[in-house]
């Protein structure tokens, strides 16, 4: 559920109409309702409140602060994959108790900046990684909490840029091999083991291979456990999918019922990684159309939001729902969906029925809240547009349009070229 709804024909945000936050911030713009932040983050804690687990929202799904601050004042945590993602979270108020690290290249900074910060753990991917750790852990006199990431070959049935958890992925390491790793884990001397960690891709919408990974995975914690190694936490990662169009993906209490089922006997605390199945309904791009053009073959209704501010079609040929701002009584044909990007691949719909836009129409892009500003680039030397979070009746601008001076702020122009 979400809070985007029609209310006398105008589509509105909580208790705030769209296009009076159009009038007042112009368009392009990613708007995020904060009771459906609230609720999605609630509901799917809740489900898992008959075990010991923790809920680290997925950075890289939507990073801004208002967004992490939300959850943090829920009690949350947060998975990140960079030091500029840990410098977020700690803006935001999270518990560096509460924060694990992921991802395949951690620089030796950021690995500095997290062992000084006092993370819960990082997510081991190679074990070069693991020898780096343990060095610099050692140069500063700590201790480093570590879990690795294990592949455990699983088909997560999802798109195959998203997928993580098959042997040709570049992430964790092997489930065959994790087991003599482990045991090369314990003879380091800065090193602490405290965890398995296993993602195996994004907006999965079966939960067959979710069960089947913590299958194998429950069969790694307790060799482990035969072999006197102690695992305290089971991070199950996320990627839990959403609706976007006709999927059906699993309530949360139904994943948390299987979860249940398989971790009852290991005592481990469950850390849970999800981003797009909280963040992903709660929020929408808002655009304005330009104009409006037809060529031989094609209807197209030319916008001013592009594939630089939401990519996802454009890379993963994606949906995302189209709908009107302001419902009228014109007729719906089949055209595309454009922005103004140099781009024959930039679009945000191909081939939709929709309305018959006219310029000056306001469309919402829906279910834009995950991978959308945090993908978003600065193409064509086009500003990012403007974060806006209604919460109830009044709404706040939660991070500034950028301007022009903003895209060649850190550029210079070396000397020799000046003086020609």
């Amino acid at each position: 559920m979400h809070d985007f709804q029609y209310k006398r024909d105008e589509l509105c945000c909580e208790a705030v109409p769209i296009s009076a936050i159009a009038d007042r911030v112009g368009t392009p713009f990613y708007l995020y309702s904060y009771n459906t932040l609230l609720s999605h983050f609630r509901v799917f804690d809740s489900a898992f409140s008959s075990m010991q687990h923790l809920v680290c929202f997925s950075v890289k799904a939507n990073s801004n602060i208002a967004v992490l601050k939300t959850f943090a004042n829920l009690g949350g945590g947060v998975d990140i994959v960079s030091g500029g993602e840990l410098f977020r979270a700690l803006l935001a108020g999270v518990e560096p108790k509460k924060i694990v690290y992921s991802g395949v290249g951690k620089r030796p900074d950021e690995i500095e900046f997290a062992l000084m910060t006092g993370i819960l753990m990082f997510n081991i991917e190679s074990i070069q990684e693991l020898e780096l750790i343990d060095f610099i852990a050692g140069t500063l006199g700590k201790r480093a909490g570590i879990s690795f990431r294990i592949n455990p070959d699983i088909d997560p049935k999802t798109h195959p840029y998203i997928s993580t958890g098959l042997k040709k992925n570049k992430f964790g390491i092997d489930i065959k091999k994790s087991l003599d790793e482990y045991k090369s884990a314990r003879r380091l001397e800065n090193i602490d083991i405290v965890g398995v960690d296993c993602h195996i891709g994004s907006q999965i919408t079966d939960l067959e291979p979710f069960v089947a990974t913590l299958q194998r995975i429950r069969e790694l914690i307790l060799e482990l456990q035969e072999n006197g190694i102690s695992i305290r936490y089971l991070d199950l990662g996320g990627g839990l999918g959403i609706t976007y169009d006709d999927e059906t993906p699993p309530h949360p209490n139904i994943y948390a019922e299987a979860v249940a089922e398989e971790v009852s006997d290991l005592n481990c605390v469950v850390i849970l990684e999800p981003g797009r199945v909280i963040v992903g309904n709660a929020g929408i791009l808002v655009t304005k159309v330009l104009y409006t053009k037809k060529s031989e073959e094609k209807n197209f209704v030319i916008v001013d939001a592009g594939m630089n501010d939401l990519i996802r079609p454009t890379l993963y040929g994606s949906y995302q729902g189209i709908q009107p701002v302001k419902l009228t009584e014109r007729n719906e044909f089949v055209a595309d969906l454009v922005g103004p990007i140099c781009e024959s691949g930039d679009f945000l719909a191909k081939d939709r029925e929709m309305p018959q836009f006219e310029r000056g129409d306001l469309v919402a892009v829906m279910s834009a809240g995950a991978y959308g500003f945090t993908m978003s680039s600065n193409y064509n030397s086009r500003p990012r547009v403007s974060e806006v979070m209604v919460a109830g009746d009044r709404f706040h601008i939660i991070r500034e349009r950028e301007e022009y001076y903003d895209l060649v702020e850190a550029e210079k122009i070396p000397d020799f070229l000046v003086s020609k």
